[in-house]
């Protein structure tokens, strides 16, 4: 079972290898990168590429471990009891199953994402090591042990928010993405747009990389953010010339709220611009 990438998606032999390795060793993915780098993504398309059920499981500050497992209304079972209702004794009308239980039971293999996992208190890893290693779990409700047919391929994703336990990240095969070069983003690039003009896409990276380097960005644009650039320069027909000829005593760029997201960055720029313009005097 190899991975090799998928029509939508642009993956480097070093990513390619990543996944490989991980279905491999039967350990969780790690993937870590700036955001807008395609993390979230990879899941779909390995999903989509080996042809397998994707199951996503995102991950937000309040998520705890427990709800990937199963989580227990015992307010309804009370409310129903009370309202004499018979389908109290059936104690397992009131467990709703969670990403790793669907994971577990179903027929084939899955992909399961468990997404951004960084989001979650810092224990919430730990409190997974025992069902990622075994690939069961027990409830304790039912006195039932629920095993997994398949073991899932596993992707787990990362924004680097916050240092991950050491006894996670043995268990993990870790990848970094790193920022696409030049060549690969002309790739990814042609991937969404087929029929972009290459003048365009040769002068928008052009701009694209240059604000990347500069110092002192709170924000560097990513990926996904040129990607909805290169989207409205098209949508607004503008000239690649205005990229080509683009007046530095100018500095921010044409659509710039589709690669700056905050105002610091925008204020750098302006500072940038009359610099320039004092400059050129």
């Amino acid at each position: 079972m190899k991975f090799e990438g998928t029509e939508r998606y642009v993956a480097t032999d070093d990513l390619r290898m990543a996944v490989d390795a991980a279905v491999a060793l039967q350990r969780p993915l790690l993937i870590k990168g700036e955001p807008g780098t395609g993390k979230t993504m990879l899941a779909e398309e390995v999903a989509a590429g080996l042809g397998k059920q994707l199951i996503q499981w995102h991950i937000k500050s309040t998520t705890k471990a427990q709800q990937g497992l199963y989580e227990y209304d015992a307010v309804s079972r009370l409310r129903d009891s009370q309202l004499g209702d018979g389908k109290v004794e059936d104690i397992s009308q009131y467990i709703k199953r969670g990403k790793l239980w669907e994971a577990f039971a179903s027929e084939e293999q899955v992909v399961l994402l468990i997404d951004e996992v960084d989001k979650a208190d810092i224990e919430f890893p730990n409190d997974l090591l025992v069902e990622l290693d075994r690939m069961e779990f027990f409830v304790y409700e039912t006195g039932e042990t629920i095993k997994a047919k398949h073991r899932p391929i596993i992707i787990i994703t990362s924004n680097n928010e916050k240092e991950l336990p050491d006894a996670f990240l043995r268990r993990c095969f870790f990848h970094f993405i790193n920022f696409p070069n030049k060549e690969t983003m002309k790739e990814i690039i042609a991937v969404h747009y087929p029929k972009i003009k290459k003048s365009l896409v040769q002068e928008a990276m052009e701009v694209f990389f240059e604000l990347r380097e500069i110092p002192g960005l709170k924000k560097k644009p990513s990926t996904s953010e040129l990607i909805d650039w290169l989207k409205l320069l098209m949508a607004d027909d503008i000239p690649d010339e205005i990229l080509k000829n683009r007046d530095q005593t100018k500095a921010i760029p044409p659509l710039y709220g589709a690669l700056l997201k905050n105002e610091q960055d925008v204020q750098l720029l302006e500072r940038l611009a009359f610099m320039h313009r004092r400059e050129a005097r």
